[in-house]
């Protein structure tokens, strides 16, 4: 079985790009952060690149920008290639199946997403909206 699950921070906005039939993809990359710490006290980030495709790629590249926190599910992809100088390179690659967005919305400095609240003037606060009670169960 191939299943990985990532909680990690984007480290760029996501790339939505088209192939050449026409099918959505969208690549960003994400740091997770390790469970332990190393000899020197500190925390170890990995760094693992992600590829959504269609729908999926285009709600990401649509709704997730450079520092949003996202829970990630998928499998692990492998490809092997040369590099310009002849060398052999092996490339570690989270295909994605499932993104779920975790930063809350409206945390600013593009690290939440975008809400649709109407916010008062001259303050970060969601406005009240008034709703008709007609006084009616509604049950």
């Amino acid at each position: 079985m191939n299943k990985v699950f990532l909680i990690g921070n984007l480290t760029r906005d996501p790339e939505l790009t088209e192939t050449s039939s026409g099918v959505s993809v969208c690549r960003f990359a994400i740091a997770v952060n390790r469970n332990y710490s190393g000899s020197d006290g500190e925390r170890k980030t990995d760094f693992f690149n992600v590829t959504a495709w269609r729908g999926l790629g285009e709600t990401v590249s649509r709704y997730a920008k450079k520092g949003n926190k996202v829970a990630v599910s998928g499998s692990i992809e492998l490809r092997n290639y040369e590099d310009a100088q002849g060398a052999k390179r092996t490339s570690v690659d989270i295909i994605a199946q499932d993104v779920e967005f975790l930063s809350p919305k409206g945390t600013g400095n593009g690290a939440g997403y975008e809400s649709d609240m109407p916010v008062q003037s001259g303050s970060k606060k969601p406005a009240l909206q008034s709703f008709d009670d007609d006084g009616d169960i509604p049950f």
